[in-house]
């Protein structure tokens, strides 16, 4: 009897080849994994240094590299908030791309493994470039990439489908051990992204300084006492002193730098006679001044909000000069922050007698952190720009012609004297107001020239002078108010100021760029 082969009585037993990793898992591994190599990244950055971050850094270069038209932009459109949302992009263009990371390893692991080290190389050029930076501050970055790809290899491997039987690809019921171990290892990865954020979050809140520990001193000249009145009261005019939590801030650090009052240092060299090296306590030994000065950015609009006044204690910065012996031909200070800013400042600017510091205090408390603690500088008549630098700790006696600031370098010009500048704070554009009296209000500003006279115009009408709140100092701005017997219908309201020097601001509108806006503030409102 011949024996038969494929006997039809016997089940078929064969084994479906295994499936790739899907679209979902591989993108998902990718992102899962890039999250705990910044988290793994922060933590380490958050016990050394927090500007050793590759979030921080690779944020500090975008801002470094982005042209003046979308910085400017930024500004406009979110104000303050212009870091955060500049945070909230990076994370967007990096959950892309670690997605795309994670569909090529499901290819080719050696594929993610060469993205994610890609990456790497980018956040290590950001670290090792910022200044002050050392050969350290690259580990944060090194161990979240050799994390970050274990991770990814991990999540890949165990997503991978195991064998299945032929009847259960027949429509049987399925089961996955794949899906089994992705899910798991999913939640391991997922759980050490958590328990790394949140140790560097808690390792940068215990690094944030404190000016708990710092006393105000007491300045031997104390300026005048603003003078009554001096703020107009009008709902929507702000308060004549600008409150410390209400002041704008403008400046290129993603985070405020964590400086140590203690281990602090201001060095004052270059075309000097005798360079100066001095800590808090040697500044703070020498005479302090106070004085309510107004500061005002560059980047502010016509109408802007980017302008404040406050009461503010420091060293006279032109003592500090005269004690290092500005060499002839020094025509710029250099000033320097603790993350590389730079700014440059006109030196005859600063020995001319105007009350040019150093803060250390502001409104009565220590100088906030996001406002410069432990010292700034401040030069009444300047934008900020080209002046107001924070977390100061280099000054450099230099010349114009051998040194571009930071902004100067991106094409904003050397020079920068604040504009003569009016706004309407009260009523708001677009508002619905009853007929009869109706309050007007706001600041003028012109520091170290003052305001002589602020005009306003309603439709075509006639100029017309304008209330104006006491004088403080010349390096204040200047409140104003105008009494309107308002008519039905829609109406402009304009203003316009004119300085201590006889000059009127002129009407001719132009952008903040490259050295302040220009033009009358105007807004529409409806009378019913």
């Amino acid at each position: 009897m011949t024996p038969t082969t494929g006997r039809s009585d016997l089940p078929s037993v064969h084994v479906a080849a295994p499936r790739r990793v899907g679209f979902r898992a591989g993108a998902f591994s990718g992102i899962l994994s890039a999250a705990l190599a910044l988290a793994v990244g922060q933590a380490l950055a958050s016990l050394f240094d927090p500007l050793s971050s590759p979030v921080i850094a690779v944020g500090g270069a975008a801002i470094d590299a982005t042209p003046e038209f979308l910085k400017s932009f930024a500004i406009r459109t979110f104000g303050t908030n212009d870091k955060p949302v500049l945070i909230a992009g990076i994370f967007v263009v990096l959950a892309i791309a670690a997605a795309t990371i994670g569909l090529l390893a499901t290819r080719r692991i050696s594929l993610g493994w060469a993205g994610i080290g890609l990456f790497g190389l980018v956040g290590l050029a950001a670290v090792l470039t910022r200044p002050g930076a050392t050969t350290p501050d690259a580990m944060p970055v090194v161990v979240g990439v050799l994390v970050g790809g274990v991770a990814l290899t991990r999540l890949v491997r165990s997503a991978e489908p195991g064998s299945v039987p032929a009847d259960q690809t027949a429509g049987g019921p399925q089961f996955n051990a794949g899906r089994r171990r992705f899910i798991v290892t999913s939640g391991v990865v997922g759980g050490l992204t958590v328990l790394a954020g949140g140790l560097g979050i808690a390792g940068i809140s215990r690094r944030t300084p404190s000016t708990a520990g710092f006393t105000v001193p007491t300045p031997g000249d104390i300026g005048p006492a603003t003078p009554a009145g001096a703020g107009v009261v009008i709902d929507g005019v702000p308060s004549f002193i600008t409150a410390n939590s209400e002041f704008y801030r403008v400046d290129t650090a993603l985070i405020p730098p964590a400086l140590d009052p203690a281990s602090w240092r201001l060095r004052i060299h270059g075309m000097v006679d005798h360079e100066l090296n001095l800590d808090l306590g040697q500044l703070l030994a020498r005479p302090l001044i106070e004085r309510d000065i107004t500061l005002t950015c560059v980047s502010n609009e016509v109408g802007g909000p980017y302008a404040g006044n406050a009461r503010w204690i420091g060293i006279p910065l032109k003592a500090l000069l005269e004690e290092a012996g500005v060499q002839a031909g020094a025509d710029q200070i250099v000033s320097r922050s603790s993350d590389g800013f730079t700014a440059g400042t006109p030196t005859a600017i600063v020995m001319d007698g105007r009350d040019a510091l150093l803060a250390v205090a502001m409104n009565g408390q220590p100088l906030p952190v996001e406002h410069g603690y432990p010292v700034r500088m401040i030069v009444p008549g300047l934008y900020g720009y080209v002046s107001a630098t924070k977390w100061l700790v280099d000054l450099e006696l230099t010349t114009f012609s051998a040194f571009d600031a930071y902004w100067v370098q991106r094409g904003w010009k050397q020079q920068a004297p604040i504009k003569t500048m009016a706004r309407i704070d009260a009523p708001k554009p677009l508002a619905n107001l009853p007929a009869g009296k109706v309050a007007i209000g706001g600041v003028a500003w012109a520091q170290h020239r003052g305001i002589d006279r602020v005009e306003v115009q309603v439709d075509d009408g006639p100029w017309t002078n304008a209330d104006l709140a006491p004088v403080d100092t010349l390096d204040t701005w200047r409140q104003w108010s105008y009494a309107w017997t308002a008519t039905s219908g829609r109406h402009a309201i304009t203003v316009r100021a004119t300085d201590g020097t006889g000059t009127t601001q002129t009407e001719a509108r132009s952008d903040a760029f490259p050295d302040g806006a220009t033009g009358w503030h105007s807004l529409v409102v409806t009378v019913s």
